[in-house]
C-alpha cells in the first residue's frame, strides 16, 4: 500500500510506482519468454502432420472400435501384477517414509543436520520421475514386477514424507507438553502426544498415494517394469488396435474403483 499526493490530498493506491514498473516488466518478461519457447517449438514441429492428426485421430479410434473383448481372459495376470506394483510399492514406501517424516519435522527431529540429511532424501525421491526410476531399475533387476515395485516405492517415499513433516509440524505442542511434564519418555510422548494428532492424515496420505500409484502403476510397464503397461505396449506395437481400446477400458475402471475406494477411505478417517 501506498499513498500518492494529488491535489494537496492523499490517495490510497494498491501498488507503489516501483512495484507497478516491475510487475510490468515481469510480465513483460513473461511474454518475451512465451513467444520464444513457442518459436522454438515451431522450430523443431513439422506441421503438415499436425493439420493432418484430425484425420489420423478419426482412422485411429475407427481401428479401436470395438473392443476386443475376448482379450479380456489374457488381461487378468497383468491387471493383478499392476496392482501388486501399486500395493507393495505404497506399502515400502510408507516403511520407509515413516521413520523419515519424524526426522524431517522441526519438533520430531534428534539434530538439525540429521534433519537436513533427511530433507535431502525427501527432495531426492521426489525430484524423479518414476519412469526413470523404472527405466533405472530394469537395468539393474531386468523386466518385471520387482523393478516397477521398487521405481513405485522410490517415488513414492518423498510425497508420503513431505506431506507427513509436514502434518507433524502442525500439531498442537499443547498435549505434547502435557504428557512430557507427567514425566515420560520421549517414545511415550511420540505414542501418545504426536502419533493420535498425526494418524489421520497419515491415512488420508498413504491412501492417496496408493491411488496415485495406481495410475502410475499402468505405465510402468512401457519400459518393461511389469504390469499391465507391458502388455498395453505389446499391443500398440503390434498394432492390434482393439486390444489396445480392451486395455484402456480396463485402466479406466480400475482408476475409477481405486479413485471411490480412496475417498471413501478418507473420508471414514477425517
Amino acid at each position: 500500500m501506498a499513498t500518492n499526493e494529488h491535489n494537496g490530498t492523499k490517495t490510497w493506491q494498491r501498488r507503489t510506482p516501483k512495484t507497478r514498473l516491475l510487475t510490468w516488466l515481469g510480465w513483460l518478461f513473461f511474454l518475451a519468454l512465451l513467444l520464444l519457447s513457442f518459436r522454438e517449438i515451431s522450430a523443431a514441429t513439422l506441421w503438415i502432420f499436425v493439420a493432418d492428426a484430425h484425420r489420423q485421430a478419426g482412422d485411429l479410434i475407427e481401428r479401436m472400435i470395438p473392443p476386443k473383448t475376448s482379450y479380456m481372459t489374457s488381461i487378468w495376470r497383468p491387471l493383478w501384477d499392476t496392482l501388486n506394483i501399486a500395493t507393495l510399492g505404497t506399502f515400502f514406501a510408507i516403511v520407509i517414509a515413516l521413520p523419515l517424516a519424524f526426522l524431517s519435522a522441526n519438533n520430531t527431529t534428534p539434530h538439525k543436520l540429521i534433519r537436513q540429511i533427511a530433507l535431502l532424501v525427501v527432495v531426492s525421491s521426489r525430484s524423479i520421475n518414476t519412469l526413470i526410476w523404472a527405466i533405472l531399475f530394469v537395468i539393474l533387476f531386468g523386466p518385471g514386477v520387482v523393478a516397477g515395485i521398487m521405481a513405485i516405492t522410490l517415488r513414492s517415499v518423498g510425497f508420503i514424507a513431505k506431506l507427513l513433516y509436514e502434518s507433524i509440524e502442525e500439531i498442537s505442542n499443547e498435549p505434547v507438553e502435557a504428557i512430557r511434564a507427567t514425566g515420560s519418555t520421549p517414545l511415550q510422548v511420540l505414542t501418545y502426544g504426536i502419533v493420535p494428532q498425526v494418524f489421520p492424515a497419515f491415512v488420508g496420505i498413504s491412501v492417496f498415494r496408493w491411488d496415485i500409484n495406481i495410475r502410475e502403476s499402468t505405465i510402468v510397464g512401457l519400459v518393461g517394469a511389469g504390469g499391465i503397461g507391458l502388455q498395453l505396449d505389446a499391443s500398440v506395437n503390434a498394432l492390434r488396435w482393439s486390444q489396445v481400446s480392451m486395455i484402456l477400458v480396463i485402466i479406466f475402471l480400475m482408476v475409477v474403483f481405486s479413485e471411490w475406494l480412496s475417498a471413501r477411505i478418507r473420508k471414514a478417517v477425517s
